[in-house]
């Protein structure tokens, strides 16, 4: 009786308008949040490198042929970059002075030999375990991180010998060791992939090892600086590609496409994120007025059902299930359409060979209900100051 009274002569053209605002609202709000987080996590898991991490180096021109110009970076260049904008955390990449090669040391595999180049950076920078990426003097083996190149190489010459290839995990099963050399003596350390990268050349060792190696092996080349490892902070990525153009720098191909495509489209989804609460927010202040106008019009009704004996909070009770069958109804095809929308949007990017996850994001869903309480706590009080007003 108290909904029919309340609710059954009311212009519900308002109301129409104001769900209509906040469907689309719910619905564009929950596809960017989705694809923003998809954004940021895609090439996550894919390098042993950190989220938004690269190497960076001088280019390497004519002039740099000839020794007339460095490629190596001054320590006022690299405190330069590390108080640009954009740097989030910068650090030079140590570099071998010493002699070092890699070899196979199983049966499982031919021998193998190869003179090789070795870096080290922070575990800051890495997704590696701390606990795996450390060594000392008298450890068992030493941890390293193998370039996607090498194992290529390796594979190369493993199907010219007419011998099974070897996978990523089974190349993590595979005994090396290094020899470390100077023009006076040598030495050899047993050594275990603990991962690969698509984005280093150098096979990558912990810092403590590197030190070790140059201080039992030195040679009268001077270990350079030429590399520096570099986060870029979030949506500075444009920033950051300017002064490479700007300084001569430059970075790895593919580490710069993805780095430019998350910037770009992360930047798309925050302008989508806020128009679409502010969409959200709008239409929330149309549905808030339209159950003061609902409130103020039935006040001679409200006020003859309270003195015939109908409780304050029954009334307030019937309004507020009123408007959570509205809202339910608004983010349930809100949610419907996201879903259907989310199935063809990530058909497409598979198509322009973007994986990213498929499964959905829980920020997204939960932004949804987070609104949903919104509107529904307003509302409560909304209703209960108009209820008690009319007594």
């Amino acid at each position: 009786m108290v909904k029919k009274i309340l609710f059954s002569y009311q212009n519900k053209t308002q109301l129409i308008i104001a769900m209509i605002g906040s469907f689309l609202g719910f619905t564009f709000l929950v596809t960017s949040i989705h694809y923003l987080i998809r954004v940021n996590e895609f090439g996550e898991g894919e390098d042993i490198l950190g989220n938004n991490t690269m190497i960076i180096q001088k280019e390497v021109n004519n002039y740099s042929s000839m020794k007339m110009t460095k490629t190596d970076f001054s320590q006022r260049e690299i405190e330069s970059i590390r108080n640009e904008s954009f740097t989030e955390s910068l650090q030079p990449i140590l570099s071998n002075s010493f002699g070092v090669s890699l070899q196979t040391d199983s049966e499982l595999v031919p021998y193998f030999r190869s003179d090789v180049f070795v870096q080290s950076v922070d575990n800051e920078f890495t997704k590696i375990d701390a606990a795996a990426w450390k060594w000392e003097p008298g450890d068992e083996f030493v941890p390293i991180v193998l370039p996607r190149d090498f194992l290529v190489m390796l594979n190369t010459f493993a199907s010219a010998k007419g011998i099974p290839q070897v996978s990523d995990d089974l190349a993590k099963t595979i005994g090396f060791k290094f020899t470390l050399y100077n023009d006076e003596k040598k030495d050899w350390e047993k050594v275990k992939i603990v991962g690969f990268t698509n984005e280093v050349s150098a096979i990558l060792v912990p810092a403590s090892f590197m030190e070790y190696g140059n201080a039992t092996f030195p040679t009268s080349v001077p270990a350079k600086t030429t590399q520096l490892m570099l986060t870029v902070k979030e949506g500075r990525f444009g920033e950051f590609e300017n002064y490479l153009e700007k300084r001569s720098l430059e970075s790895k191909e593919n580490s710069m496409i993805v780095g430019k495509l998350k910037s770009v489209a992360g930047t798309l989804f925050s302008i989508l994120i806020g128009i679409s609460v502010i969409t959200v927010f709008l239409a929330g202040l149309v549905l808030i007025q339209y159950a003061q106008l609902l409130i103020s019009r039935n006040e001679y009704e409200i006020r003859t059902l309270l003195r015939q004996g109908y409780a304050p909070n029954h009334i307030i009770r019937t309004i507020i299930l009123y408007f959570i069958k509205v809202f339910a109804i608004i983010a349930g095809a809100s949610l419907l359409v996201f879903g259907v929308a989310k199935f063809f949007i990530d058909e497409l990017l598979v198509q322009g060979g973007i994986h990213i996850a498929s499964g959905y994001t829980l920020l997204s869903i939960l932004s949804v209900v987070i609104a949903f309480g919104i509107y529904t706590v307003v509302n409560y009080f909304n209703a209960k100051k108009g209820i008690l007003k009319s007594r």
